[in-house]
């Protein structure tokens, strides 16, 4: 088998986050008077560095969106985190990576401390060899600079490695690495925006995931 190590993002491929995102950067908002009703309209937030989505959807410069990051995590702490739950199949692959003795490992643009919480809150912590995310000071915050973090701070070599995700930003921070990656279409990226950076695969489903990683 070619991979030995498996690196996860968490939101949209582990987990379905869109509520407790959404609600909190609509939280933020309103603390400028800028009201979004639609949830809908804010789930291009899920993924991408917080700060980046404030500056580039909404036009905040630089101190404004470090300010709106600080109240989208008032409102995420307390409720946000919660509004979440786990893809289904997501633990009968877990546990089927680990029977084939794989290292699995969390690499996320959210905060390493938020991302624990809730793979504590449902359980799957065991299944990760580490999780790692952004720091709550707001660095080490693009996807490309935490794969980097995980490949040198464990000694990975990027040919052993495949990066999944759910959206762009998952596949340019595989490539930034030298490393494969696996597209999965059923969180919030679309099939278009996956295929425009060309993944080393497709998975359609999570158990999908699988075949990909095996086939090898």
């Amino acid at each position: 088998m070619k991979y030995k190590y498996i690196l996860f993002d968490l939101d949209g491929t582990i987990t379905e986050s869109k509520e407790g995102i959404t609600k909190s950067v609509q939280y933020a908002l309103k603390k400028f008077g800028i009201i979004v009703e639609s949830l809908d309209l804010l789930e291009k937030f899920i993924g991408p560095p917080l700060k980046y989505s404030f500056s580039e959807y909404f036009g905040f410069d630089e101190n404004k969106s470090l300010e709106a990051v600080q109240y989208y995590r008032e409102y995420f702490e307390k409720k946000g985190i919660m509004e979440n739950k786990v893809y289904d199949h997501i633990e009968d692959l877990l546990k089927q990576l680990k029977e084939l003795k794989l290292k699995l490992i969390i690499a996320t643009s959210k905060p390493t401390k938020f991302s624990n919480i809730i793979l504590n809150n449902f359980n799957l912590t065991p299944y990760f060899d580490a999780i790692v995310g952004s720091n709550m000071n707001g660095t080490r915050c693009t996807k490309g600079e935490v794969i980097k973090h995980v490949l040198e701070k464990y000694r990975i070599n990027s040919d052993e490695a495949v990066m999944i995700g759910d959206r762009k930003y998952d596949m340019i921070g595989a490539r930034q690495n030298n490393m494969d990656s696996i597209g999965v279409t059923y969180g919030y990226g679309s099939l278009e925006e996956l295929k425009n950076e060309n993944p080393t695969y497709i998975a359609d489903s999570v158990m999908d995931i699988l075949n990909k990683v095996t086939q090898q």
